[in-house]
């Protein structure tokens, strides 16, 4: 992918060396008709070669042409923002209360329950009698 990424660069810029060869006139551009620029006291002209024009218009319109996309999709990106938003906030509600609503109403109508008694532990043993037989890789207790 990377060769054909070099290759199609590297045509593209072969194009554009031959198209800057072949236009290299110089071409006069007046922002103004010559009467109205006589008229306001200026010469609003500019001479250039033509490749350079034809680079430049290209430029301006990839700009104006990105400026106005942006634009036009500004509605959707601020959509799609709040709706991230949206998504982090009930993720983050659900992280800190994962309870069910059922539950929770239960627990607020129910009454305090008093306080547990501490639990008691008890343990047994149990022996075995004396002539039990033993598996072997097993532990028997005696008394």
């Amino acid at each position: 992918m990377r060769t054909i990424r070099l290759l199609i660069m590297a045509l593209l810029a072969l194009v554009l060396i031959l198209v800057a060869l072949a236009n290299r006139g110089p071409v006069t551009v007046s922002l103004v008709p010559q009467e109205l620029a006589a008229y306001l006291g200026g010469s609003y002209s500019v001479t250039l070669p033509l490749f350079l024009l034809l680079f430049l218009t290209l430029a301006i319109g990839m700009v104006l042409g990105l400026v106005g996309e942006w634009l036009r999709e500004s509605p959707y990106r601020s959509q799609a923002a709040k709706a991230r938003s949206a998504e982090r906030v009930v993720t983050v509600q659900r992280e800190v209360a994962p309870r069910d609503e059922v539950l929770a109403i239960l627990d607020a109508t129910r009454a305090p329950a008093p306080p547990a008694a501490p639990a008691v532990v008890t343990t047994t043993t149990t022996t075995l009698p004396a002539a039990a037989p033993v598996a072997p890789g097993s532990v028997a207790v005696r008394p």
